[in-house]
């Protein structure tokens, strides 16, 4: 083989990785929503139509990415539920800093057999929020444990299930980036 086609051949296979692991980002986020693998959580648009007898209890957390300056926390710690049952929880969020900062929240399910079962119906993580100066937002998610689990073969030994955020900070929109930038000060 020829330098030239040595060279070529490498420079395609540095290429072909490249574009693999860049697309490997976005095929894994679609496999873990659609599995319910690694904790991905359901989503669906109502609620089951029945509701079991068994309870499971609910645990709420919050975190921040290094860097984010918000205070964030779950408004509620703990709930109890029937599988089937929907509940709405409340998280809050304020900016303590004296500019505007945009946020997204990042989420998964613990124990991972439960992640396929644990549905959202509306959820603060759906989109990005944007908090002005001083300003503080109390966040609903509504959610169900799909009675589904108590057929799955490690699902249904599951007793307690944990929700866990993790807000980022991300790059404001242009609307609300271009308020900053005049010095108009808070973004409603």
């Amino acid at each position: 083989m020829t330098p030239g086609k040595t060279a070529g051949l490498l420079v395609g296979i540095v290429v072909t990785m490249g574009a693999l692991s860049f697309a490997a980002v976005p095929f894994y986020n679609w496999f873990c929503r659609v599995t319910g693998y690694a904790g991905t959580v359901a989503v669906s648009a109502v609620a089951p139509d029945h509701v079991l007898d068994r309870t499971v209890l609910i645990r709420f957390d919050a975190s921040k990415e290094a860097g984010m300056p918000w205070d964030f926390r779950p408004q509620q710690h703990t709930m109890r539920l029937k599988i089937g049952e929907t509940g709405l929880a409340f998280y809050e969020a304020h900016n303590p800093t004296g500019r505007t900062v945009a946020g997204t929240a990042s989420y998964n399910v613990t124990p991972d057999s439960a992640g396929g079962y644990f549905t959202k119906i509306d959820c603060f993580c759906f989109t990005q929020q944007v908090l002005a100066p001083g300003e503080t937002a109390i966040m609903p998610v509504t959610f169900y444990v799909d009675p589904e689990i108590v057929t799955d073969p490690e699902g249904q030994f599951v007793k307690e299930i944990t929700l866990s955020y993790t807000f980022h900070e991300t790059e404001l929109p242009a609307e609300q980036a271009a308020l900053a930038a005049s010095g108009t000060g808070a973004v409603n």
